[in-house]
């Protein structure tokens, strides 16, 4: 049995602690991404993963050990670092003469490989190579998707998911201004996607509205797709569905028009409009021969007395 799975029951308040973190829960915590070496990864690939570290934190673990494993033959050691580092993202780098310069990037499922997308590094221009002012650490970037691929081979469209989970950071309620100063781009064209990052600079244009300049900072990459490894359709499905808690709850009889406005419908029971009470006027008073037709016929009139 393996040593993480021995831990039933904590012993002291500190495990217990530790394991109230790793439960379940309707928000989940923002995901976390360890970065790990292969037993023969080179200096581009080290300097890769290190730049990317450096774009993903506080939110990832870097390895600095290298580690003998090929995730597309044995995927247990990336299962038993995701569940030690409580990690669900994963960035494997290694380097050989069959694959140079080579990246697997994946996501886990309940600690176990969802998706996994090999990629080859034809051209990398590290973080310190471009002398420009860089963003903060913890910085939220804004992604952007350039090319039709992206929406129409399968393959392509996880790759999008996947990249949009590795780099979209933590949920946040509100969205400044000054907070929007960081771009991760990538565009795929001719069977390669391209990465650039840019920093945004939001200068004077004489109004309101600032004119917004971008300036690239790295890293920059440019990738080759080689082997995927995607999850099938029913565990793809499994993986996205929400809890119950965190579904909206339907309201009945409200429905919305184009413009936004609401509507509500009100189911009443059937009145008898005869009985409805309505103010007294003098106007509105029935006349004799009014009365008269409604009981059916002309009732005689009293003799006055003489």
């Amino acid at each position: 049995m393996d040593a993480l799975d021995r831990v039933v029951k904590p012993k002291t308040k500190r495990a217990k602690r530790f394991l109230e973190k790793r439960e379940p829960k309707l928000n989940e915590n923002t995901k976390n991404a360890m970065l790990i070496k292969g037993g023969n990864a080179n200096l581009t690939v080290s300097e890769v993963l290190k730049d990317i570290y450096a774009v993903k934190k506080p939110f990832a673990v870097l390895y600095k050990r290298k580690n003998i494993t090929r995730p597309f033959e044995d995927q247990t050691s990336l299962e038993f670092f995701s569940k030690k580092s409580d990690c669900s993202l994963f960035l494997f780098g290694s380097h050989n003469k069959k694959r140079p310069n080579n990246l697997i990037i994946g996501r886990m499922f309940d600690y176990h490989v969802l998706d996994m997308i090999e990629l080859g590094v034809e051209k990398f221009v590290a973080l310190k190579d471009i002398k420009a002012s860089k963003c903060p650490e913890g910085t939220k970037p804004m992604l952007i998707f350039a090319g039709d691929v992206f929406d129409v081979n399968e393959e392509y469209r996880r790759l999008k998911s996947l990249l949009i989970d590795f780099f979209r950071g933590p949920t946040v309620p509100n969205i400044r201004l000054a907070g929007l100063e960081y771009v991760l781009h990538f565009t795929a064209v001719d069977g390669k996607i391209y990465m650039r990052s840019y920093k945004v600079l939001l200068k004077k244009s004489g109004c309101k509205i600032p004119r917004i300049e971008l300036e690239e900072m790295g890293p920059s990459l440019d990738l080759v797709m080689r082997r995927t490894h995607l999850a099938s359709d029913d565990l793809y499905k499994l993986s996205m569905k929400q809890p119950k808690g965190l579904k909206p709850k339907k309201k009945k009889n409200i429905s919305h028009d184009v413009f936004g406005t609401t509507y509500g419908r009100i189911h009443m029971q059937k009145q008898d409009l005869s009985k409805l009470l309505t103010r007294k006027m003098k106007g509105l008073k029935k006349r004799p021969a009014e009365k008269s037709a409604e009981d059916g016929g002309a009732t005689p009139k009293k003799s006055k007395s003489a």
